[in-house]
């Protein structure tokens, strides 16, 4: 159903654009054009927060490798305390590898450091070891970024347009929408990437990658295949099930961790928020439509990653900066800034986020330049009106 928006443009969604939650403005419609530019959302920014400190990023490197081997260390130490050991390292150890993902993140975004090499290498080093193909990630993310909020560029976490999705078979709509197979999807989408979408990460022939950068996709395959073959050696080396406790388990965690956190940058608002199309899709718009999240104590263990509206306008900044950066930005951003919500030590307030975003935002509407979610009855168990 199309509803005409606050500028005057029909919008493509359900009844239920807004969809519950007491805390966003009723009167404030998300799909309009904002007020003003980024250049003005820049000028706020203070410009120390643009500064990239090398030797602050290869401090924080060092505290998560250290927490990490001191980890493994305990493990090895206590492993004949199995059920009572365990769960605790798997999570924690996890925890640390989505950590390694963030610095690896910033290397690939250029705020690590000014040393586009050293970039390059950190880069390779902190994703190869957590089995991320550290340039095919680093390409497609800044895809993501190019193109955030649109509906057929965006990479990460993408819309289906409904006439793809009627095309979806059971066991693909099982694995998007049903908790928690989607919270266990990146190593697939790593391999052949989203529903309507082709291509692989591994692959320099992919359709990701442009043919200059296919040395770059190269050198990254081969850094993955060598933390493969020295996991198999460390297998025959400990035992299977030994490495299976220390990294495999981890690993899945890991995983979890990074779909959660890349969903709820984009996704579960309690207000529905639009997606673009066409003349009505802008850097701008599309940046605005991402969502900040408060994680409690572990906003320091993951490097602020939850700031990430000003990160996702300017990726430049380091993560260091960004709560600061933000702060400055949100007199410019007025509404269109979504206050997190407030988190406890642990924050279990974001489960209700994910599980009804994910039972409720299946696809979007074929035609229209503004569109929002809507739900597929026959697999969200609600009956239709």
């Amino acid at each position: 159903m199309a509803i005409p928006s606050a500028n005057g443009k029909k919008i493509q969604g359900g009844e239920d654009v807004v969809n519950g939650g007491e805390e966003h403005d009723m009167g404030f419609d998300p799909s309009a054009p904002p007020p003003f530019r980024v250049a003005e959302i820049r000028a706020a920014i203070p410009k120390h927060c643009w500064v990239k400190n090398l030797w602050r990023s290869l401090a924080y490197v060092l505290r998560d490798i250290l927490v990490i081997f001191s980890l493994v260390a305990i493990a090895v130490y206590l492993k004949n305390l199995t059920w009572v050991f365990w769960p605790i390292y798997w999570v924690a150890q996890g925890t640390m590898f989505w950590a390694l993902f963030v610095l690896g993140h910033d290397c690939g975004h250029g705020s690590f450091s000014n040393i586009s090499t050293l970039n390059n290498i950190m880069g390779h080093l902190l994703h190869s070891s957590i089995l991320v193909p550290y340039h095919g990630w680093r390409i497609s993310h800044r895809t993501h970024h190019q193109n955030h909020g649109h509906v057929e560029n965006d990479e990460s976490w993408v819309p289906i347009p409904e006439k793809t999705y009627k095309t979806l078979d059971a066991k693909t709509k099982l694995f998007r929408f049903k908790i928690p197979f989607p919270m266990f999807a990146y190593p697939l989408y790593l391999m052949k990437r989203s529903p309507g979408k082709s291509g692989s990460h591994f692959n320099p022939y992919s359709d990701l990658f442009l043919p200059n950068e296919r040395p770059y996709i190269v050198t990254s395959t081969i850094c993955w295949g060598v933390m493969v073959v020295l996991l198999l050696y460390l297998a025959n080396l400990i035992g299977p099930l030994l490495l299976f406790n220390l990294y495999g388990i981890p690993y899945m965690i890991f995983v979890a961790w990074l779909d959660t956190v890349t969903y709820l940058h984009h996704h579960g608002y309690e207000q529905k928020l639009p997606w673009y199309r066409g003349k009505e899709w802008s850097y701008l718009r599309g940046g605005l439509t991402t969502v900040d999240r408060d994680y409690g104590l572990l906003n320091n263990i993951h490097h602020d990653i939850g700031t990430h509206v000003i990160h996702h306008l300017f990726p430049q900044i380091p993560h260091y900066h960004l709560n600061e950066a933000t702060k400055a930005a949100k007199p410019v951003l007025g509404k269109y800034y979504r206050e997190p919500k407030k988190s406890g030590l642990i924050p279990v307030h974001l489960i209700n986020n994910l599980t009804r975003s994910i039972e409720q935002d299946h696809f979007v509407s074929d035609v229209g330049d503004i569109v929002y979610y809507q739900t597929d009855n026959d697999i969200s168990g609600k009956k239709k009106q």
